[in-house]
């Protein structure tokens, strides 16, 4: 059977039930059952709110909307997040309007950090995570034997061209070093599906694109309004027809062909069965990856002419320049110039101000 995506156009005024909508197509409910726990893995690329660059509050609401509508129990829905070393879970969910969504629905947040982890031995054939963690992969306990449904946004990405549903899982499956990974990020989110694989007994996606973040993603991007949905239980098909839509090749992405060449999910969109707008996946918005300054640096020291000084400056005490680096690059200084200015300008959109009623 083809692996299955649903897309749809989307409006401000009727998005939290074409969510609903969306996840219908594709039979969510019989992926997702209802007598076993959930996880709803949100998406913090920021702890700031910036259009695109982490779940929207519509996107959470659709969701939690609709599964409560058909019948989900809410106290075995665990909306979920984890920190990095330089995002906050708490201050990302106040600050993209997430607290409140939550709280109309009845429903906790819960901040990875404050859950147990343990070591998990995974006996999957991973590429490189034991290497880079070799005294073992901690994991969220809570994560074992729970389905998953992730929550992320259609973005790019300076380490892995695009961002999605594979990749929304390095922010739950791995501590806050997980940054250690960035060298070999396309490997990396081949392990995450071998690790999701283990752990969880069905895994779903609801990806926003209704805004898109093109250039230097995952934060410094440039907003572009693409109205658009999309669902699947396939996380490798979702992300390379949200590639395709952004301008890309998904083949020529190396995490989408890896996961494909090994089985792990479908990344060649002409094995891929579309059902709703099926006419708005052939867009091609032509976006581009680019690095920030953040992003360019990081590469420099671990794949570039700085990589004798990698174990001194990214695996030593002196480690703790690096997100005071990126914390005066993206808050002080790029939020509130470039960045102030393209949320001003967002705001003026009908989704800017439909963010605003949140």
């Amino acid at each position: 059977m083809a692996s299955q995506v649903a897309i749809l156009r989307t409006r401000p005024d009727t998005v939290v039930g074409d969510y609903g909508r969306l996840m219908r197509l594709v039979n969510y409910d019989r992926v997702l059952r209802r007598d076993q726990d959930l996880i709803l893995k949100l998406n913090l690329s920021w702890t700031k709110y910036f259009p695109a660059c982490s779940s929207q509050p519509w996107q959470l609401d659709g969701v939690l909307a609709t599964l409560l509508e058909d019948g989900f129990d809410r106290a075995r829905i665990l909306p979920v997040e984890n920190r990095t070393v330089v995002t906050d879970p708490v201050a990302g969910c106040r600050n993209n309007r997430w607290a409140p969504v939550l709280r109309r629905h009845g429903l906790p947040f819960i901040p990875l950090p404050d859950v147990e982890w343990v070591v998990y031995p995974f006996k999957s054939p991973l590429l490189k995570l034991n290497a880079i963690f070799p005294e073992g992969i901690e994991i969220p306990k809570m994560y074992v034997g729970k389905n998953i449904l992730h929550a992320p946004t259609c973005k790019v990405h300076g380490h892995s061209v695009t961002t999605g549903a594979v990749k929304n899982a390095f922010g739950g499956l791995l501590k806050e070093v997980r940054h250690y990974a960035h060298e070999f990020i396309h490997e990396v989110m081949v392990d995450l599906m071998y690790m999701q694989r283990e752990l969880h007994p069905r895994v779903f996606a609801v990806m926003d694109g209704t805004v898109m973040g093109d250039g230097a993603g995952p934060r410094t991007m440039v907003p572009r309004v693409g109205n658009l949905i999309l669902a699947s239980e396939d996380q490798v098909a979702i992300d390379a027809i949200a590639a395709k839509i952004m301008g890309f090749d998904p083949l020529a992405i190396p995490y989408l062909r890896m996961c494909a060449e090994r089985g792990l999910g479908t990344a060649d969109p002409r094995n891929i069965e579309l059902v709703g707008d099926v006419d708005a996946a052939a867009v091609g918005l032509g976006f581009t990856t680019r690095r920030s300054l953040v992003i360019w640096g990081d590469q420099l020291i671990r794949r570039g002419p700085l990589r004798p000084l990698k174990r001194l400056l990214l695996h030593s005490p002196l480690v703790v320049w690096a997100p005071f680096a990126s914390n005066v690059y993206h808050d002080l200084l790029w939020y509130p110039t470039v960045g102030r200015a393209r949320i001003r300008a967002f705001a003026a959109t009908p989704w800017g101000r439909l963010f605003q009623t949140y």
